[in-house]
């Protein structure tokens, strides 16, 4: 058997969908699982949550993913489900998975490094317009995928994913892509903010960000710099207005490419 096709996919569990699934294709012949729902706007939130994860997790090896959407959505007994007594809920599954695996880290007395996740502040509009992807739920999930992103690759990647299934993006999608692009780097960099329009961008840079101070500091130095750093850590470049914040955020991150450490 090659093909499967499944009436009213959205009234079965996530687990169940990713098990049915796997029940054709074991052979060298290609196989096809059809999912037969309602319209999209008659169908629940989690029927909605549960289609589009296996839309997405197809490649191997998504199992383990699926298993986590699935534990997400239905809950876990009494620690992660509804009946729990203490605040697991409202943290959410993901956070509290990465709270507990750092409080392991530091009982072994390995040392922790927190993620960064840079807060940005820029003079364009870059966003997911209604009436390009039209479902809230797609909209939101598009959103944290790319915000999550671990590198420019994967960016890239949910960018042709979107042309695909929704056509040619508008200029406020392109420019959210390229906004997410430079977040990876800016992640790269340490950086906890980014602040730029067309006059200036300012870096919040961390402690142990990879930029070479020496470097950092012959770039200050230069006669009528457009460069200014506080002792605070906040990395500042003026620019004469002619481009967005964005334009120039992208320039300025060219010109600190040359200043990492070696």
């Amino acid at each position: 058997m090659n093909t499967i096709i499944i009436d009213r996919a959205d009234l079965f569990g996530l687990a169940q969908l990713y098990q049915l699934r796997g029940r054709v294709g074991r052979s060298r012949e290609r196989a096809y699982c059809y999912l037969i729902v309602p319209p999209p706007n008659t169908m629940t939130d989690e029927a909605r949550a549960r289609i589009e994860a296996l839309e997405r997790h197809t490649e191997l090896g998504s199992g383990f993913k699926i298993a986590s959407l699935d534990l997400e959505l239905r809950g876990a007994g009494d620690l992660l489900g509804a009946e729990q007594s203490g605040n697991v809920a409202s943290v959410g599954l993901d956070l509290f998975c990465q709270m507990l695996d750092e409080a392991v880290h530091e009982l072994r007395g390995e040392p922790i490094v927190h993620d960064v996740d840079p807060e940005l502040s820029f003079d364009v509009t870059a966003l997911l317009p209604d009436d390009y992807v039209g479902d809230v739920g797609v909209r939101l999930s598009i959103y944290k995928r790319l915000a999550s992103a671990s590198d420019e690759a994967e960016v890239g990647q949910i960018a042709v994913e979107m042309e695909d299934r929704f056509g040619a993006p508008p200029a406020e999608a392109k420019c959210l892509v390229r906004l997410m692009t430079l977040k990876c780097e800016l992640r790269r960099m340490r950086v906890l903010g980014c602040e730029a329009n067309a006059k200036s961008v300012t870096l919040h840079l961390r402690d142990d960000t990879p930029l070479d101070a020496q470097k950092i500091l012959g770039l200050v130095k230069g006669k009528v710099s457009p460069w200014k750093i506080t002792p605070d850590m906040r990395l500042t470049r003026r620019f004469d207005g002619s481009a967005n914040g964005l334009v120039n955020a992208e320039q300025m991150l060219v010109e600190l490419s040359r200043c990492w450490k070696d």
